[in-house]
């Protein structure tokens, strides 16, 4: 496979490929074409990589589009699982909005900024003081019923599996679960539930690489989000090295497209042969 990496690190132990920085991809548009895999692009490259150049891009552009803003996440999410999202209330920032959701979800709830990522941007609402004061910081509310748990699990899928992942046990220092944010990782069994219900979402939305935060109460998986871009050295001392799975995903990806058999190509996925000349790959619709 020809390869293009727009991740130095996320790339180290990959086999031969081109490294090409983010900021020089005006210049080498050639070479994106004909690549059968460009790797971990920056979100402002995209648009111009899928529908500029028709490139193929891992993680996927479902991965992107759907990780890059919590709020389309949430409905995302709400849309294919609803009974495995906690009760979520978004509205605009507005005091009436304000005053529906304080005097709607059972206190304590809580609080996100909807663009934050590692715990940040987290807060447990307990007061009415609490609530104003995170209504100060954002522009869109999002509040959570807070659910009974002192951890939660990060589950890595890549391709369409999950390949494995780690419980993260409270902080000391208040209710976050995130190792940034002073959580504990510690490994032990994975609830199958959870791990069903990560596959099914990511085979649903298109998702093919991602760290999946999920919360268990009693035997019943609940869905927080993904990270698109998650650590990777914590998960490398649980599971291995995971460039091999990723590969093995790529080179399954390549092979499931039959050049000789005219289909309809899935978007989120190799976009079809590419011509004689090496220029810009061919659209192929399915004869009715």
């Amino acid at each position: 496979m020809k390869l293009i990496s727009f991740d130095a690190l996320r790339t180290l132990k990959f086999p031969s490929h081109s490294y090409i920085k983010p900021e020089h991809f005006f210049r080498h548009k050639d070479d994106i074409r004909q690549a059968d895999w460009v790797l971990f692009p920056e979100y402002w490259q995209i648009n111009a990589l899928t529908f500029g150049l028709e490139a193929s891009i891992f993680p996927s552009l479902p991965t992107y589009l759907i990780g890059h803003d919590k709020i389309e996440m949430t409905r995302a999410f709400e849309m294919v699982v609803p009974e495995h999202l906690p009760w979520t209330l978004i509205r605009g920032n507005s005091a009436q909005h304000a005053d529906y959701i304080w005097e709607t979800l059972p206190v304590p709830f809580v609080a996100k900024i909807p663009k934050s990522s590692m715990g940040e941007g987290v807060f447990l609402i307990e007061t009415r003081a609490d609530w104003e004061n995170y209504c100060k910081k954002t522009e869109v509310l999002y509040a959570q019923e807070y659910l009974p748990i002192d951890r939660d699990l990060r589950l890595v899928l890549i391709g369409e599996k999950v390949v494995g992942g780690y419980w993260r046990i409270q902080s000391d220092n208040g209710f976050h679960n995130n190792v940034a944010r002073g959580g504990t990782m510690v490994q032990g069994f994975i609830p199958p539930a959870a791990i069903a219900l990560v596959e099914k979402v990511a085979k649903a939305l298109g998702i093919d690489h991602a760290g999946f935060d999920v919360a268990m109460v009693g035997d019943h998986p609940f869905l927080f989000e993904f990270n698109r871009i998650f650590g990777t050295q914590g998960v490398e001392s649980l599971i291995g090295d995971i460039t091999p799975i990723i590969l093995e995903y790529l080179h399954k990806k390549r092979d499931e497209f039959d050049p000789n058999t005219p289909q309809t190509l899935d978007p989120r996925g190799p976009k079809g042969p590419k011509k004689a000349n090496g220029g810009r790959r061919v659209r192929i619709t399915r004869a009715a």
